[in-house]
């Protein structure tokens, strides 16, 4: 069941809490993966990147020679990403009213973000900032649970992270908001953590940071168990946690 509409909302503004280890331990984007949501390879490209957060997805494209413009709605997550990549503009504001001029960039782009925009409001801010061909990248890493270890934790986390995690649905949404073509491609990023980095990282997410304190601590006690438990996790000091990345480019009609 999808989570309620304001609980949405609120899990959305809840990530200037939780800034500094968001940037620490959330996972970057493969560089084929990006490099794909941007096409036309050996061309520099105005890029505005949509709920930037701390800069794992900015830091990526500017690797890879492009000009990124950083827009959150949180104050607290750009600060972070200022200190992550040096000579970005970064500016406060939201995919519904998008803080570039028209026609002004070839491509937004937006990391572990989409389902938090407002689809049809959303899209006519991006279709009035593209340039002619420009385009709309979304991408997204998710826990790759064919890993039994993997698959363990994803269970203890289910109930709360309903309607947290992207699904083709929202792609699905942007698609026809833009009359968009979309293209498809797959890639892999694994992070090396200790177990306490990996419960660290899930008190990272929203509908964690949302918990009171008791619940909270509750619930990632929990996690917790679960990887002193596991047989492949169980006395590890260092864990292999592998993700999928799916990158979507939208090329709007």
């Amino acid at each position: 069941m999808a989570a309620d509409p304001e609980e949405l909302k609120a899990r959305g503004r809840s990530f200037g809490a939780v800034a500094t280890g968001y940037a620490a331990l959330r996972p970057s984007y493969p560089t084929d993966a990006v490099a794909f949501l941007l096409g036309e390879p050996g061309r520099p490209r105005q890029v505005l990147d949509l709920g930037a957060g701390t800069g794992l997805l900015t830091e990526v494209v500017r690797e890879l020679g492009h000009e990124v413009l950083a827009v959150d709605p949180s104050a607290e997550m750009l600060e972070e990403l200022s200190d992550r990549v040096a000579g970005v503009l970064a500016v406060v504001g939201s995919a519904e009213s998008l803080p570039a001029g028209d026609a002004s960039v070839d491509a937004v782009v937006a990391g572990q973000a989409a389902h938090w925009f407002d689809p049809e409001p959303a899209a006519r801010e991006i279709r009035r900032v593209l340039r002619p061909g420009g385009v709309l990248g979304l991408i997204w890493n998710t826990r790759d649970e064919r890993v039994p270890w993997v698959a363990a934790l994803g269970g203890a986390l289910a109930a709360e992270a309903r309607g947290h995690e992207a699904d083709q649905g929202v792609v699905d949404l942007f698609a026809a908001a833009l009359s968009a073509d979309v293209a498809v491609a797959d890639s892999a990023v694994v992070q090396r953590l200790t177990p306490e980095e990996v419960v660290s990282g899930i008190a990272t997410r929203s509908y964690v940071a949302v918990m009171d304190a008791d619940r909270r601590a509750g619930f990632l006690a929990r996690i917790r168990q679960v990887l002193a438990d596991h047989p492949d996790t169980r006395g590890r000091q260092e864990l292999d946690l592998p993700y999928v990345t799916r990158a979507y480019r939208l090329t709007p009609r």
